[in-house]
């Protein structure tokens, strides 16, 4: 089965089918790049088996296309934590190629997001760059957090960005 009829199988109504066509992306590595960004949707999944191969896909997959980058961004505020979570790491993953996400992630940064995905974000920007001086700060407001996580982190990406 190819990359596209994996993608169109993940938001199939049947979750053993979910299940599959996760479980076959997630071996093949890079090769499902083409399918972050339903993988990334696919982790938030109803069902746990999907979730679980979803997951091992996006750990294996590396950096997605960086024409997903909106997309990715548009991610962040999912209602769903692991959505947010594996849209900030793909984002993290691509460096300064995910430069135009730099705006949504210092928002998602500063707002009522589940605590792992500020943590996730603050560790992309730090990823990013220089390309991310435009949330400087709100990496600032990050590195004052009560979450010592969070604030080492961001502590972390300023670092990195040099700032």
């Amino acid at each position: 089965m190819g990359i596209q009829q994996l993608i169109i199988q993940l938001s199939a109504p049947d979750p053993e089918k979910r299940s599959q066509a996760a479980e076959q992306l997630s071996h093949l590595g890079p090769d499902a790049r083409q399918a972050a960004l339903a993988l990334v949707l696919a982790a938030g999944d109803e069902a746990e088996e999907v979730r679980e191969w979803a997951v091992a896909a996006l750990e294996e997959m590396g950096p997605p296309r960086p024409e997903a980058v909106p997309d990715l961004a548009a991610l962040l505020t999912a209602k769903t934590q692991d959505v947010g979570y594996w849209a900030a790491t793909l984002l993290g993953r691509l460096k300064a190629e995910a430069a135009p996400a730099v705006p949504a992630l210092g928002s998602a940064l500063t707002g009522p997001l589940d605590l792992s995905v500020r943590q996730r974000v603050a560790w992309a920007l730090g990823e990013i760059g220089a390309c991310a001086q435009p949330a400087l700060d709100s990496l600032k407001k990050a590195a004052a957090d009560a979450d010592p996580r969070l604030s080492r982190l961001a502590q972390e990406a300023m670092t990195k960005i040099g700032g």
